[in-house]
């Protein structure tokens, strides 16, 4: 299939589904806790309006220089993040409140066809005396609440619950998303470590995802952070950019302050070969970055040396610069512990194959927000942290940034301070 039928397959796809979700949310949210025909009309025109633009931004998004863009992409988003809450709430709500449904129609109807104890005289006694007390007689006592006033009761304290949940959960979500990373220090054992380079220190930082939603700011931050660990070496792990280099160079423009003993290098990730990998491996360069394209390095410190490699993302492999592990660890000095980035955390069973000790990457932002994080050992076999495949050990980092939207729940951003420790 080609690029341009998969780009119409995805908008179809993208169409339907967002037409299937406000039907439902509309249903939820309005139709079932109002009879008003003014509101039920409002929550029509709008359920349609935000069908066409969710896609209409998601596509925006894609395609047009982010800095110009982000007057739409914030709200867009925005509701992306919270109609995705309000989904899964109501969604979780729905056998409770079927539940709470049935039992008060049986309720309901237990009520109706209880018969009324036969008092005889003594009701007739009371009602004498009450009109003796009182000659316009008892006050009329009001009707039962009926079936119907009991479901728009139960319709809208759903719809409140799922509502400020939803609401509460993104405005969290955005606040640790854009706010700022933690920082981790994880020591890994490496066997053929020469015992000088014990506590060398990669710090890696992954996934920075710059464009409408992160800017200079965002980078400049990073950049004091990584440069506060005093890295021996700097590792940025892929998806640079959601945009192209043209566009967004000086939103990176930061990285030119890094700082380390050994300098910075670069893999690229998915999202930098929807923007021209080319043209950011050429910005990177003048910004004094070292891109790992299939290809190594020999890193010497203090009386030993680890070799750092470096992979192209499997999303290469359409733009004619498939990653080549034969290349880039052919040939290498068996006694030389040997350092692998790739974006992706799936590159690691072919990181095994060729006898890699560490493998370094990041792509899945931890699952970015739940839950995300079941759906991610779908597609990869490590979401976060530290796991070992035969003898090659895997650090898969949450990374600084997120695609879109840009909300981390259950999964905050980090960079790592990889401590190579020697075994012997």
């Amino acid at each position: 299939m080609s690029t341009l039928a998969q780009e119409i397959t995805v908008a179809g796809t993208s169409i339907v589904v967002a037409a299937a979700a406000h039907r439902y949310l509309y249903l939820r949210l309005v139709k079932n806790v109002t009879a008003s025909p003014r509101l039920r009309r409002s929550g029509q025109i709008a359920a349609v309006a935000l069908t066409a633009l969710v896609p209409a931004g998601v596509l925006t998004a894609q395609y047009a220089n982010p800095t110009s863009i982000a007057w739409l992409v914030w709200p867009v988003f925005a509701w992306v993040a919270c109609a995705a809450y309000l989904l899964l709430v109501l969604t979780v709500l729905e056998i409770p409140t079927c539940l709470t449904a049935r039992s008060l129609q049986r309720r309901a109807h237990v009520t109706r066809h209880t018969p009324t104890p036969n008092t005889g005289n003594t009701r007739q006694q009371q009602g004498t005396a009450i009109h003796k007390a009182d000659p316009a007689g008892p006050a009329p006592c009001p009707d039962p609440p009926t079936m119907a006033s009991r479901r728009l009761v139960l319709a809208r304290s759903v719809a409140l619950l799922a509502t400020a949940t939803a609401t509460a959960t993104t405005g969290y979500g955005f606040h640790r998303g854009l706010g700022p990373p933690d920082i981790k220090t994880v020591p890994v054992n490496l066997r053929r470590l020469h015992p000088s380079l014990d506590g060398m220190r990669i710090t890696m930082v992954s996934d920075l995802h710059l464009g409408p939603f992160f800017g200079h700011a965002h980078t400049a931050r990073n950049v004091r952070m990584i440069n506060n660990t005093s890295p021996d070496i700097v590792a940025i792990v892929g998806d640079l950019s959601d945009g192209s280099a043209e566009d967004l160079a000086g939103h990176a423009e930061p990285l030119t302050r890094l700082t380390s003993t050994h300098g910075t290098y670069f893999v690229t990730g998915n999202h930098d070969y929807r923007y021209d990998a080319d043209a950011w491996i050429n910005t990177l360069t003048d910004f004094g970055i070292t891109t790992l394209r299939n290809t190594r390095t020999l890193i010497t410190h203090r009386s030993g040396a680890i070799d750092l490699a470096g992979v192209t993302d499997v999303e290469g492999e359409r733009h004619h610069d498939t990653p080549d592990y034969d290349k880039a660890l052919a040939d290498r000095d068996p006694s030389h512990p040997i350092v692998l980035l790739a974006h992706q955390p799936v590159q690691v069973h072919e990181a095994a194959r060729h006898d890699v000790d560490l493998q370094l990457s990041g792509h899945t932002h931890g699952g970015g927000f739940f839950p995300g994080n079941l759906l991610t050992p779908l597609t990869q076999p490590v979401t976060a942290g530290l796991a070992t495949f035969d003898t090659t050990q895997l650090f898969v980092s949450r990374g600084v940034g997120a695609s879109l939207p840009p909300i981390r729940v259950g999964a905050p951003p980090d960079i790592t301070v990889i401590e190579l420790r020697s075994t012997s």
